[in-house]
């Protein structure tokens, strides 16, 4: 259902999708039989049509099953909730897959910096591109996201990814997710993080393989560039703010 209004653009997604229908159906199933239990009584107890209104105690067997029973159905179904829940819980939190590839995010206030891996594939190394509100990605890879904040408590949030977790200052947050289409998708902070919070938006951009080298590439020849103008030697190793 989720996914007439939010397009699935992760493997994560779709579970999480079915989650939200089977609680959706579940809910509204019960929704509608306690409605009609409702309007029913209504009409067969109205006020032309009913004797006088006594106390009931609820003691009597007959009486409390109206309790009782709703009761136990509620529990049955909190249970079959929880069992499909948790399998999906442990993957996406707990056991994360193994990745193709790490990035890094930092929340500020009120920008995202993401920090990407340059030629080599691995994060932490000289060739690392950084970008403001602008993060890459490989269709079909997976990732490991470092999530970091500078200063207070934003949220990482993806909603085509259905990607949604808090960066905490002086911690670091793994998360991870596999993008399955390419395109431009939408990045939000979820977390009230001050006046500027309405501001603190960015994308993500999902490219194949080919795209993704051709964009390396011509981060890092801009990157060479600018360190031949300023200094007129050997280009600087120091990271570039790109895609801003």
């Amino acid at each position: 259902m989720i996914s007439y209004f939010i397009e699935q653009a992760s493997t994560a997604a779709v579970k999480i999708d079915s989650l939200f229908d089977t609680i959706t159906i579940i809910v509204g199933f019960w929704f509608i039989v306690a409605q009609g239990l409702i309007v029913y009584l209504l009409v067969k107890f109205r006020r032309g049509n009913s004797p006088k209104a006594r106390y009931i105690s609820g003691e009597d067997h007959h009486e409390s099953r109206w309790v009782h029973i709703p009761h136990y159905l509620v529990i049955v179904c909190d249970i079959a909730i929880i069992a499909i829940t948790i399998p999906l819980w442990g993957e996406l939190k707990i056991n994360p897959t193994v990745p193709d590839l790490k990035i890094r995010a930092i929340g500020q206030q009120w920008s995202w910096v993401f920090i990407h891996p340059g030629a080599d594939g691995v994060l932490d190394t000289a060739d690392d591109i950084q970008t403001i509100n602008d993060l890459r990605l490989v269709v079909n890879k997976k990732y490991h996201v470092e999530m970091q904040s500078r200063d207070v408590i934003h949220d990482l949030s993806i909603p085509a990814f259905r990607f949604k977790q808090d960066t905490i200052p002086g911690r670091s947050v793994l998360g991870w997710f596999e993008p399955t289409k390419t395109g431009n998708f939408s990045v939000q902070c979820a977390e009230m993080c001050g006046v500027g919070h309405g501001l603190m938006a960015a994308r993500v951009q999902v490219q194949t393989e080919e795209e993704h080298q051709k964009w390396i590439v011509s981060v890092q020849k801009t990157q060479g560039d600018i360190a031949q103008t300023e200094t007129g030697t050997e280009p600087f190793t120091e990271k570039l703010t790109a895609g801003f």
